[in-house]
């Protein structure tokens, strides 16, 4: 664990006039990104990670945790104001969002979003700086076969709970783990699935794969959709004048008293972002309706929830943001990223020569608290932004998709060719847009998929060493427990999740 002298070297780092611009910079785009329908933050991730190249590591990092903070509190608004989430993360906010915009109170109800948003935050990123470097301690004492055992637990966990089949799951990972092994085998040092092509010695560019995957794939589904005569027949829900009402009248101003008399159920959901995002596989998506279903069971009037009540905003948004911070943790932790957000942040910490993991701590113990710093102040920024910025995000939702998607699309384009420095990253990009178009129709887990890819070099990295360590004498496995520990739980949760899958009525996490 770092001393004091790199914990305080560190977040003084965050205190420089570069590095707090990006980070309010990181802020606005992510609440104005999340504001528009039809734009997700992982796509704004993903094209934003390849602009963060010319930037140190503290700053280029914080930036894009910045924009996944504030795409949570943006992605609120439309699902406000229009039933239309901005993000997936918002839909249960539109649950008691809208009816209370419906009233006349939609300037209320965002300042409830806000601040539970921030409040969550603040929790997870308390979480983090608290237990990660304790695991991390314990991630160092595990050995290569320790390793083996808990990627293989990692998988089977990201197999059962993403997804809308095990079998596709598994495929999934599947495409992933094969995508991932072009390049140079690491214990021979030939080259495979390179076609002869020098470039690809390296590897497929995760930031390519990400962009066309996560922002390009969007992209197309949405045109797609929008082309579609059932689209033109449905239109979208207007903005009405009632549902955009920011009077400063009383009804629309948000005591301390309001705010606090929710405070069991936010900080139940808090808990409960918290949790979920720890766990690999699981996102902010599903901890917003885990969190609303479990209020609306303990209240003691549930029929209230739907028609306005705050607290199911509070449920929503607090356990959605707490997501964010807590992702982290098994990704600093044990280089495990918890949803695709992280994994958008292994490819970024990649570029600047950093490998997340147990080691991190150790040898980038100084950029660790800085990010934590800038975590911190990132919230701050959200919740100034967010209070002046929330009139102004109100009418951002109507800009029109034409320019919406030919901008995206230009982002894509400019990012990767300066990332990659050719075309051949520009192609594989649009390869993978066209592939992860053709998941997103047929049900297969863009989040399988990436998870895999990122975890496939260090688990065939452990397979490697435990080949070596055991010489073939797999009775050497019974000196490790924990490793039989890992391996039994995965066993057990293939098992009981697939078996969820094939109840009827089972909802898969992403």
């Amino acid at each position: 664990m770092p001393d004091l002298s790199i914990i305080l070297a560190g977040m003084t780092d965050v205190f420089t006039v570069s590095t707090l611009l990006y980070i309010a910079l990181g802020v606005l785009v992510g609440q104005i990104v999340g504001a528009i329908p039809g734009l997700s933050i992982l796509m704004a991730l993903a094209i934003a990670i390849p602009l963060t190249y010319a930037l140190d590591t503290l700053t280029a990092i914080a930036f894009l945790i910045s924009v996944n903070k504030g795409g949570t509190v943006g992605g609120a608004v439309p699902a406000i104001l229009l039933n239309t989430p901005g993000t997936p993360e918002s839909a249960a906010t539109a649950l008691d969002g809208y009816p209370m915009a419906k009233k006349g109170l939609g300037g209320k109800a965002m300042k409830y979003s806000l601040y539970y948003s921030v409040s969550g935050d603040v929790f997870s990123d308390l979480i983090l700086i608290t237990v990660s470097a304790p695991l991390a301690v314990v991630a160092l004492k595990m050995g290569p076969i320790e390793i083996t055992a808990l990627m293989i637990l990692a998988f089977s966990v990201i197999v059962g709970l993403v997804g809308e089949s095990m079998i596709k799951g598994m495929i999934a990972v599947a495409f992933g783990c094969l995508l991932a092994s072009a390049g140079i085998d690491p214990s021979t040092g030939s080259g495979r699935f390179t076609f002869g092509n020098v470039e690809m010695l390296d590897g497929l560019p995760l930031t390519a794969l990400a962009v066309g995957m996560l922002a390009l794939s969007e992209i197309f589904v949405r045109l797609s959709d929008r082309a579609s005569p059932k689209s033109k027949e449905g239109g979208q829900t207007s903005v009405t004048d009632k549902t955009l009402e920011f009077a400063d009248s009383a009804d629309q101003k948000l005591t301390f008293a309001e705010f606090w008399a929710n405070r069991v159920v936010a900080f139940r959901a808090m808990v409960i972002g918290t949790v979920i995002g720890a766990i690999p596989g699981l996102g902010s998506t599903t901890a917003g309706f885990l969190s609303y279903s479990i209020t609306k069971q303990a209240a003691r009037d549930p029929e209230k929830l739907g028609t306005g009540d705050p607290r199911g905003i509070a449920a929503s948004e607090a356990a959605n943001s707490a997501v964010v911070g807590a992702n982290l943790i098994p990704l600093l932790t044990l280089g495990i990223p918890g949803n695709i957000a992280a994994a958008l942040l292994v490819s970024a910490f990649i570029i600047h020569g950093v490998q997340p993991g147990p080691l991190l701590f150790q040898n980038q113990g100084q950029l660790i608290y800085g990010l934590f710093a800038a975590m911190l102040i990132a919230n701050l920024f959200n919740l100034g932004i967010g209070q002046f910025g929330m009139r102004f995000w109100a009418f951002v939702v109507g800009a029109p998709a034409s320019v919406i998607y030919a901008s995206a699309l230009l982002m894509c384009a400019t990012g990767m060719f300066f990332a990659t420095g050719s075309t051949l990253g520009i192609v594989i990009m649009v390869g993978a847009a066209v592939v992860g178009w053709g998941m997103r129709i047929y049900g297969y887990s863009i989040i399988a998929f990436i998870v895999a890819f990122v975890l496939t070099p260090m688990l065939e990295r452990s397979i490697n060493q435990t080949i070596l360590l055991t010489n073939g004498d797999w009775s050497i496995l019974l000196k490790h427990p924990i490793a039989i520990a890992l391996f039994v739980m995965a066993i057990v949760s293939i098992l009981y999740l697939g078996r969820r899958k094939r109840l009827p009525g089972a909802v898969a996490a992403g």
